[in-house]
């Protein structure tokens, strides 16, 4: 059979062809989850001298919480409740995330556009995935209000939702393909939608392992990261 082995299934010795189902369940479903508790348990404790030094920076540089809650899609359309290191100023927070972060906005502190751009302010949501509500690597989450030209991104892209058959993730295949930052097109988030979906498709603990070895050195590509 041509299609992909996730695709189909056999009772007996007659295929079947799964209209839905989810992508990775049993043994496969138990690794990761394993995975994701061992390798983010063990990146807490390298990378908390860093998570410390950017708590104290977002307290000295704007007066307001260290952290910031926003509300984002999660596994099977779930709204979940994730953290990242406040990057703006308190007045300024954009909870539903309805106005793009674009080059110079003024509504970043200093110390939130580093952050933004190295991904430091997403070093909490390894806490997320210590509660089970994320992945380490998976789709890229997306806020309630994310939208190009005023159009929510599920009414304008087809296949929106499939993205959340499994949790998402604290980096993934977007990321790394350069898809992160700015969604200002229908095309950018066109791509990254394609590239989540790929993940899906073909997800391994292999290909877990190969992003998060991707993930520090594609840091340096900030075009699109503000």
């Amino acid at each position: 059979m041509r299609f992909r082995p996730r695709s189909y299934s056999y009772i007996g010795k007659v295929s079947l062809l799964d209209m839905f189902s989810k992508p990775i369940t049993d043994w496969d479903a138990l690794c990761k989850h394993v995975f994701d508790l061992l390798f983010a348990s063990m990146a807490i404790v390298l990378l908390s001298p860093v998570m410390i030094s950017t708590a104290i920076a977002v307290k000295a540089m704007s007066p307001g919480p260290i952290l910031f809650k926003q509300k984002r899609y999660g596994f099977n359309n779930e709204v979940i409740e994730v953290l990242k290191f406040r990057s703006m100023f308190v007045d300024q927070e954009d909870l539903m995330a309805r106005k793009a972060v674009t080059r110079d906005d003024p509504r970043v502190t200093r110390v939130g556009r580093f952050i933004r751009k190295t991904l430091i302010d997403e070093l909490p949501q390894l806490f997320n995935v210590l509660c089970g509500d994320l992945s380490l690597v998976g789709p890229r989450l997306h806020a309630l209000g994310a939208n190009t030209d005023d159009k929510l991104w599920d009414q304008v892209i087809d296949g929106y939702f499939d993205c959340h058959k499994v949790k998402p993730g604290v980096t993934g295949w977007a990321q790394i393909n350069g898809w992160r930052g700015e969604c200002d097109t229908l095309n950018k988030i066109r791509h990254r939608i394609e590239s989540d979906l790929y993940y899906i498709e073909n997800w391994s603990l292999g290909l877990d392992l190969y992003i998060l070895f991707l993930t520090p050195f594609r840091l340096f590509n900030t075009e699109n990261a503000f």
